[in-house]
């Protein structure tokens, strides 16, 4: 029989649900606060003191030592909130004597007003000394938040257990771990159902609203609640002292910080505080971040603390330091102030930035008093890069054509896999006989078998020869290619042979012949590869036995004698053959390389016909590079210097999801593929705040140096997840047809957005005339060609190749400058963006309903004329500025390109 644990909630193997016996009260005494007044803080009423109302009663936790005299009381010691010892140990009474408690660290106050007639009362508890993984932070990670690692889903430890308050809706499956994922503080369902470090079964809730989530141990055992938000977060007590909270510091703004934005190595840079007069002292605290692997290590090492000078300005104070960023890295600041005995600390925001694990978009920071653990202070970033770092000039021209080769075009049906006789590990492949086919998922009744990745459509390069012209009529200028060399799976990242293109696709003349054809159009080629791992069934690993004798898993057995041995993590002192290698994440299929391997860097960049120089000789102008963050720093930098001394004007791209700042020191790589602009304009077209989601771009502006941020990867789709359609609420069961053109119209706001923004816009493959799919392999269907049966969109296919054309028709829209928004409110978005004589003013609007604005003209343009005129290059009325003032009617679920001058 399965165990039960109460905790004002159910909890049963993993699986809680909530109770409705504990109802929950508006905070008593009118909304005031209330705080543990005493000898240790002077009898103030301090922040680090304040108790959280939590659904029925008051909480504090709180370290103090020795024997202390205290009371607890509001702000004003007011007459109905001024508590002291009452009757007994535990009872309270109004105005009642000071109490009297030797402290022995952390200790929960549970403060209880009780019903009319019953005396309140307070419980002290003392805490466990340490919590069980001691400074490991443990993590939520599920569908709720794309499985990522993000300081926003943090437990805390706190007294007895890990907590964490959460506001979701609907079911989600998840796991709770450390941000390394070791087994031995990762937590999932076991075979039996049962919560357990290690097990790999997600644990699915359902989620309703504001909860806490409660991670506790029994012994060993795990336990595991979700019931009404009940935990005191000692992150989240707001700070009351006037003078604290008039600190002022924008990291945007050149009146706090100069100069703005990604610095150059050996620049010094100004610090300015402002606040009202009553500041004691106040620090700038800078310190260098180290970050490693996908976000599994993030910690500071304090590099400076320098004072801040005072200058008085009336009722205001400036507070002013600099400092010299001599060296390449990715820095951490904050400010450190005392104000009447009480340390504050002036730090980065509480905004979450999509798939990244701190917290803090940048731009204005917030007040809190000083956490007991540095690891709670949240850095404003600055990235300080090479003076020498270059990106391809051609890379701000770009528009990329977003490819998966199976699904695109089937150029030559004679190289098609054919089952029973090409394998995909020791099994058969599947064709696919309808080129409209949905992909397969096994065990899901589609008639397809058990493998997943084994169903093949016949895409390949001969298919993508034949439509370059169709690609080069939408706009596009630059191939992306997902894998090309020979490998089993469809996908291809199960790398089978680096130095040839799979015999599914082609050959290695058919790639020569690609990149010259696409050459003679005035296009490029980029393919993609892994260098983190190769496949399980390839010419260097070889577990099936189907690459010869020198493979390093040969047969499913190490082979100390193999020239690729020393190229993976074998392990010989392990029996079951799944646990004598390191698959990448955890997968089988994919054996991890050992990157310090002097043959495998030989092999992949150094040697003269080296994998990425051949297939630079071949006619690539580039690389894009999977899961870049698992692979070690030193390992990119040699890498770099390997590509660029081959072919220096070679565009190098990582596949990064979060912000990518160390990537983009000058040392590694050009640009990145931008998951963070992804998020941000899917979840503002389909209706989100502006106001709320803006930050995540304005981070990037700030963070990344221009010549990378004129380069990023602007991604809408991709094979990795759903297709902006699906986002927009175009699914697979979708019949509404209101409902498909509404999602169609948010694509089309998306892509004015993704084409009037700095950066290289991308287009995944079958967006452009209306594919839909939604997470992997639904996104990864084949193309709708209509001499296939398909049905392609004509109307969207226009708007497609309307927007991409302004682009390429206005080199305001790819070069312009941009800074902050013109204007920003919950539908609109205002940007202006200035080249070679020429102003471009790009409006959006995400609401249903026309939204007219009123926009302020920055003074340097003012001082060009009286009025301005504007022409929008969508077709609406011309615009005029009069006396800087900008009047815009913005369509709905659409926007306009005003554009003025040359």
């Amino acid at each position: 029989m399965k165990k039960c644990v109460g905790f004002l909630w159910v909890v049963c193997a993993g699986m809680a649900q909530a109770q409705s016996s504990v109802p929950c009260q508006a905070k008593p005494l009118e909304g005031r606060d209330l705080y543990l007044r005493g000898s240790f803080n002077q009898w103030a009423a301090a922040d680090a003191q304040k108790f959280s109302w939590v659904c029925n009663r008051y909480v504090l936790v709180t370290t103090l030592q020795g024997e202390h005299s205290f009371k607890v009381g509001d702000e004003a010691w007011s007459a109905d909130a001024d508590f002291g010892r009452g009757g007994d140990a535990t009872q309270l009474a109004i105005k009642g004597p000071e109490l009297k408690q030797r402290f022995q660290g952390a200790t929960r106050l549970t403060l209880r007003l009780g019903s009319v007639g019953s005396a309140p009362t307070l419980a002290l508890d003392a805490c466990p000394s340490a919590a069980p993984f001691k400074d490991t932070t443990l993590f939520l990670r599920g569908s709720m938040n794309n499985w990522a690692t993000q300081e926003d889903f943090a437990f805390q430890y706190s007294c007895d257990a890990y907590y964490l308050n959460v506001a979701l809706n609907a079911a989600h499956d998840f796991k709770i771990g450390s941000a390394t994922g070791a087994s031995t503080s990762t937590f999932g369902l076991d075979a039996a159902g049962q919560l357990a470090a290690g097990a790999q079964g997600n644990v699915r809730l359902n989620f309703e609203g504001e909860q806490t989530l409660k991670l506790a141990f029994a012994g060993d055992q795990p336990v595991l609640g979700l019931g009404p938000k009940s935990f005191a977060d000692p992150n989240t007590h707001g700070v009351s002292d006037p003078v604290a909270k008039s600190l002022t510091f924008d990291s945007r703004s050149t009146a706090h910080k100069t100069p703005f934005g990604a610095v150059v190595a050996g620049v010094n840079m100004g610090f300015s505080v402002s606040a009202l007069t009553g500041v004691d002292k106040l620090t700038l605290v800078v310190e260098r971040r180290r970050m490693e692997g996908n976000q599994e290590v993030l910690e500071y090492r304090e590099l400076a603390r320098i004072p801040m000078v005072k200058q008085s300005k009336g009722a205001q104070e400036q507070w002013s330091a600099a400092y010299r960023f001599n060296e390449v890295s990715v820095y951490g600041y904050w400010f450190e102030v005392e104000i009447a005995g009480v340390t504050f600390v002036l730090h980065n925001n509480r905004d979450a930035v999509f798939w990244t694990r701190e917290k803090g978009s940048g731009g204005e920071g917030a007040v809190d008093a000083k956490p007991a653990s540095s690891a709670a202070i949240r850095r404003f970033r600055q990235t300080v890069f090479d003076a020498a770092f270059k990106v391809p000039d051609w890379a701000q021209d770009v528009v990329y054509y977003y490819i998966f080769p199976d699904r695109f075009r089937n150029g030559n049906w004679a190289n098609d896999p054919r089952p029973g006789v090409n394998k995909y590990h020791d099994h058969t492949v599947e064709l696919h006989k309808n080129w409209n086919d949905k992909p397969s998922v096994p065990n899901s009744g589609d008639g397809s078998d058990v493998h997943y990745n084994n169903d093949f459509f016949g895409g390949d390069l001969e298919g993508i020869i034949q439509k370059l012209d169709y690609i080069k009529s939408l706009g596009a200028n630059t191939l992306y290619l997902t894998p090309i060399f020979k490998a089993a799976s469809n996908h291809k990242y199960d790398t089978a042979d680096y130095k040839n293109i799979d015999p599914g696709f082609g050959t290695n003349a058919d790639f020569s012949r690609l990149t010259a054809q696409a050459a003679k159009r005035g296009m490029r080629v980029i393919p993609d590869t892994s260098l983190n791992h190769t496949g399980a069934d390839s010419l260097y690993f070889n577990r099936f036995g189907n690459y010869g004798t020198a493979g390093a898993f040969q047969g499913g057995k190490i082979n100390a004698g193999s020239p690729y041995a020393d190229w993976y993590s074998l392990d010989a002192s392990q029996t079951e053959p799944d646990k004598q290698y390191k698959g990448w994440v955890g997968v089988t299929d994919l054996p991890e390389l050992n990157k310090a391997s002097a043959g495998w860097r030989n092999y992949a960049y150094r040697d003269k016909d080296s994998v990425m120089k051949t297939w630079l000789d071949r006619g690539a102008a580039g690389w894009r590079m999977d899961v870049a963050p698992w692979v070690s720093d030193d390992f990119w930098r040699e890498w770099r210097t390997a590509v660029k001394g081959h072919r220096p004007d070679a565009l190098t791209v990582a596949e990064t999801w979060f912000d990518a700042s160390k990537y983009l020191l000058g040392d590694m790589f050009d640009t990145t593929m931008n998951y963070i602009f992804r998020n941000t304009v899917l979840e503002y077209a389909a209706g989100g705040n502006a106001q709320a989601l803006y930050p995540n771009i304005e981070l990037m502006r700030e963070a990344y140096p221009p010549q990378a941020f004129y380069a990023l990867m602007n991604l809408l789709s991709s094979h990795d997840q759903a297709r902006a359609l699906h986002q927009f609420g175009w699914h697979a069961d979708t019949r509404n047809s209101q409902a498909i053109a509404q999602a169609k119209q948010r694509l089309k706001l998306a892509v004015l957005f993704q084409m009037t923004f700095p950066g290289a816009p991308t287009v995944y493959y079958g967006d452009e005339v209306g594919l839909t799919g939604g997470d992997d392999p639904y996104n990864r269907a084949a193309y709708p060609w209509a001499d296939q049966g398909g049905k392609p969109d004509a109307d969207m296919l226009a708007s497609f190749k309307r927007l991409i054309g302004l682009r390429n028709q206005h080199a305001v829209l790819r070069r312009g400058s941009i800074a902050a928004p013109l204007h920003l409110d919950a539908n609109s978005i205002v940007l202006l963006r200035q080249h070679g004589g020429q102003t471009a003013i790009t409006a959006t609007n995400n609401s249903t309903r026309v939204q007219t604005v009123t926009v302020q003209l920055p003074a340097a343009l003012q001082s060009k004329a009286a009025t301005m005129r504007f022409t929008d290059a969508l077709g609406g009325p011309a615009v005029t500025a009069r006396n800087g003032v900008l009047a815009l009617t913005l369509p709905p679920l659409f926007g306009v390109v005003l554009l003025s001058g040359k």
